[in-house]
C-alpha cells in the first residue's frame, strides 16, 4: 500500500542514518538483523492485538515487543520503538523493514533475489548459481528465498528487484506455444 510506504519511509531513512552512523558495516549488519526481527515481531496477530489495545499502556506494550526479541537491543532501538509505540505507528514496522533493507541494499550496490527452482537445490549448487547470476546481473545478490516448484519441470525462474530471469522448461514450452499458435 503505497499509503504505508509513503509513512514509514521517514522512519525507515532516520533508521538507517542512526544505523550508518555507528561503526561501518558491522553495525549495518547488526541494525539489518535487528530491524528484520523487529518486522517479524510486529507482523504477528498477537503482537498487532496488543499493540491496537487501547487499554494496553504504552509501557507495557513496549516492554512486551521488547522481551520478545531475541537480539540484543541498544538504547537508540528502544527509543526508535517507544517513539513508535506512542504514535501508534507499531503496525508500520514490517514497512521500515522493508525500506531498511532497501536502503542498506542501494548502500552495497547489492539486490535480493527470489530463486524458484523445479528442484531442491544444495547449498553449494545455489552458491554456484547466485555467483552466475551476479555477473549476469552485474551487482551483488543475496538469495532471500529459495523455493521448489515443480510445475517449472526443470530449470529456474529468478526475481531480482523488477526484473525477472526465466530459464525453465515450462517457460520455454510457453514461448514454443506462442510460435506454433501465432
Amino acid at each position: 500500500m503505497a499509503e504505508l510506504a509513503t509513512i514509514a519511509r521517514p522512519y525507515a531513512e532516520a533508521l538507517f542514518r542512526v544505523a550508518k552512523a555507528g561503526n561501518g558495516a558491522t553495525n549495518l549488519a547488526a541494525w539489518s538483523d535487528l530491524v528484520s526481527e523487529m518486522a517479524q515481531v510486529a507482523a504477528l496477530p498477537d503482537v498487532k492485538a496488543l499493540a491496537d489495545n487501547p487499554k494496553v499502556s504504552n509501557q507495557l506494550i513496549v516492554d512486551t515487543f521488547l522481551s520478545v526479541l531475541k537480539s540484543p537491543v541498544n538504547n537508540e532501538a528502544k527509543n526508535f520503538i517507544n517513539m513508535l509505540v506512542e504514535n501508534g505507528r507499531m503496525s508500520l514496522l514490517p514497512e521500515i523493514g522493508a525500506q531498511f533493507h532497501a536502503l542498506k541494499n542501494a548502500q552495497e550496490g547489492a539486490a535480493d533475489a527470489e530463486i524458484t527452482s523445479a528442484f531442491e537445490l544444495s547449498d553449494a549448487q545455489v552458491k554456484e548459481l547466485v555467483a552466475t547470476l551476479e555477473k549476469k546481473f552485474g551487482r551483488k545478490l543475496n538469495p532471500s528465498s529459495v523455493t521448489v516448484d515443480p510445475a517449472l519441470i526443470g530449470g529456474v525462474r529468478v526475481l531480482v528487484g523488477d526484473e525477472v530471469l526465466d530459464i525453465s522448461v515450462r517457460a520455454k514450452l510457453q514461448q514454443m506455444h506462442v510460435a506454433l499458435a501465432a
